[in-house]
């Protein structure tokens, strides 16, 4: 059966987060030489920059999310988040030192958490249920498609252009104004939406004990989920060039833009959680695999094939949310499910970083391969979502 075009919202901000990862992969790739050949830091400082930036990011897609589920509103959150993003994340170009980088990134995660959760909740307001895979899919594709864009670009300024890399950091700012344009003129309120919820609260047992298991699941795995940042320093140490790390990034990001929505689609004709778990065990293979490989040939593989973990998983771990919570709590619940991820990010990113410097690749990703397998037996018992 023919499907109705999706809502305007879902398209547009799929559009506004195509410019965002445009503008924020210009940049993203290129931290881990930047930080190693330029400032001088190693894989530690990489573990701590990522994990405090994305645990922060997390706290406060938490609050963000109440609030708006108090407020009824979700594009002012959205739109101030956008705004500190972008009017941050060029600023790395300015860095002497990796805790410069830290405050940027710290920084750029704070726009990110104040956006995170009301913009799913409003993704999730402009939908039918049978079709949230779908919208999901729909803005994760686009999402990711904006990270293939950024790194090609990247790579063009600094090897055909012969930019440097504190220019292409600089230059990551014009498609992030155009990201913040889009947001501006055609993005609405849905028609309909979720009435304030007054009395809404970050504890008051008004979340389903279904969805709670759910996040301790979660939780468990993204235990074993380091920052990719360490994925791209593993492929230049195995041999790839630094100058063509921005394509094989974006080759990465071809398979996630390419996957996310057929994945969606699925998530709504099949158990959600099947979906899920069928990308967490490629994520394990993928890992495990990353720490006794070697070569840019390999490398290359493994992260196409990182690639179909990411499409399977990341839209439709946001639907599932929406499929265990009523509408007016779930800006509470995205800021709870991105805070689980979050909290967890920062033992994982810097746990990671420490097994890598003491005890080698094999090691580290060993671990995170054995995490991710007890996380998807665990899915698997968890009882069906009822909302």
């Amino acid at each position: 059966m023919a499907r109705k075009r999706l809502h305007r919202n879902v398209i547009a901000l799929g559009a506004v987060s195509l410019l965002t990862d445009f503008s924020s992969e210009m940049i993203y790739p290129l931290l881990p030489v930047f930080l190693t050949t330029t400032l001088g830091a190693g894989p530690a400082a990489l573990g701590i920059i990522e994990g405090v930036a994305e645990t922060t990011a997390s706290l406060l897609k938490l609050f963000s999310g109440a609030w708006s589920d108090r407020t009824g509103r979700k594009k002012p959150l959205v739109l101030a988040g956008y705004g500190i993003s972008t009017a941050m994340r060029p600023l790395v170009g300015f860095a002497t030192g990796w805790g410069h980088v830290l405050a940027v990134r710290f920084s750029d995660r704070i726009g990110k958490g104040i956006r995170s959760s009301p913009r799913d909740a409003l993704i999730a307001a402009s939908v039918p249920a049978e079709d949230r895979g779908r919208a999901f899919g729909m803005q994760r594709a686009m999402d990711h498609l904006g990270a293939v864009v950024g790194p090609l670009v990247a790579f063009l300024l600094l090897s055909a252009a012969g930019l440097s890399l504190r220019t292409v950091f600089f230059l990551s700012a014009i498609p992030g104004v155009a990201a913040m344009a889009a947001l501006l003129l055609f993005v609405r309120e849905p028609e309909g939406s979720t009435p304030p919820h007054a009395g809404a609260r970050l504890l008051d047992g008004q979340l389903p004990p279904a969805f709670r298991r759910y996040l301790l699941v979660v939780c468990l795995f993204t235990l074993g989920n380091a920052s990719d940042a360490f994925l791209i320093l593993r492929a230049v140490e195995a041999g790839v060039p630094a100058a063509y790390v921005p394509l094989l990034w974006g080759a990465f990001h071809v398979v996630k833009s390419s996957f996310s929505m057929p994945a969606g689609i699925l998530s709504d004709r099949w158990d959600r959680k099947n979906v899920v778990v069928a990308g967490w065990i490629v994520y394990a293979a993928t890992y495990a695999a990353w720490g006794v490989v070697s070569g840019p040939a390999w490398m290359t593989g493994l992260f196409l094939a990182y690639g179909l973990y990411a499409a399977a998983t990341e839209g439709v771990e946001r639907a599932l949310v929406a499929d265990f919570v009523p509408a007016e709590r779930r800006g509470t619940a995205y800021g709870w499910f991105h805070l689980a991820v979050g909290v967890s990010a920062l033992p994982a990113s810097v746990l990671f970083g420490l097994l890598y410097k003491w005890h080698g690749a094999q090691a580290a990703f060993g671990v995170s391969a054995a995490l991710a397998v007890a996380a998807s037996a665990l899915l698997l018992l968890l009882g069906k979502n009822t909302n």
